[in-house]
């Protein structure tokens, strides 16, 4: 059995996909013979990397991620932090390399928390499902006892129903169920946002790898974690997230 996300596609978000379908084409077209696009890569997972762990509370700056990500090492930065941002490089680097995986496994997603989440968890054990209850404020998760079945019907739906979908909607789609399982007792955030780039990268819909949506996620979080919540008020509907991450790539995809 497969997860079946409820959503209605509305005439905004319709037109939201088209004009980010526009975009892209754009972008990629001017992008694809320049010599600078390693730079512009390196930028965008250095920008990647500060924003996504910039939203769980890592105190590290733009410029200190950058340095780590160059090999630099940081005087004045604690381990842990420094830790998480190179945890997050080293996941990056795993969806990088496996952009385009035709399937993808239980034990894929185990990997790629294992890379996130090492050494850096508050509780439970990188790369293996929680065996606790867990609260992400208001918000409480499936028992620890479902999560494999519910990681199972999502799985399903990825490698398969998924591929309906504009690349934009089912990364959005494998993001906000994701969180909503919170299949880990630690590092659930960053991996659904990294998930959501791998179906991004996957689909080709960022063949470069040049977007970095998590820095709009990250200078928004009060309208992120809003947008989030609010698909639970609206009893799993996920249509009004669908257009906040539709109009979110449109923001991002103009600033670039």
């Amino acid at each position: 059995m497969a997860y079946e996300p409820q959503f209605t596609i509305s005439t905004r978000l319709l037109s939201l996909v088209e004009g980010i379908a526009m975009l892209r084409e754009r972008i990629q077209g001017a992008a694809v013979a320049l010599s600078w696009i390693p730079a512009l890569q390196k930028d965008t997972r250095t920008r990647n990397g500060h924003a996504s762990t910039a939203i769980e509370g890592n105190p590290l700056t733009l410029e200190q991620v950058r340095a780590l990500e160059e090999g630099r090492e940081l005087a004045a930065a604690d381990q842990r932090s420094s830790r998480e941002v190179l945890n997050y490089f080293a996941g990056l680097r795993y969806v990088e390399k496996n952009a385009r995986k035709k399937k993808i496994r239980h034990e894929d997603i185990f990997e790629l928390h294992r890379l996130l989440a090492d050494s850096v968890m508050d509780q439970g054990e990188a790369g293996r499902y929680r065996t606790i209850a867990v609260r992400v404020g208001r918000h409480v998760p499936a028992p620890a006892a479902d999560v494999s079945s519910l990681m199972f019907e999502l799985l399903e739906w990825w490698n398969t129903k998924s591929t309906e979908l504009s690349p934009v909607l089912s990364s959005a789609i494998l993001h906000y169920q994701f969180e909503h399982i919170h299949p880990f007792a630690d590092g659930n955030g960053r991996t659904g946002r990294a998930l959501g780039l791998w179906e991004l990268y996957r689909r080709g819909f960022d063949s470069h790898h040049i977007f970095s949506v998590d820095e709009y996620y990250w200078e928004d979080r009060p309208g992120y974690y809003r947008a989030l919540d609010a698909v639970r008020l609206a009893g799993e509907d996920v249509s009004g997230w669908l257009e906040y991450c539709a109009a979110s790539t449109v923001r991002h995809a103009v600033c670039y």
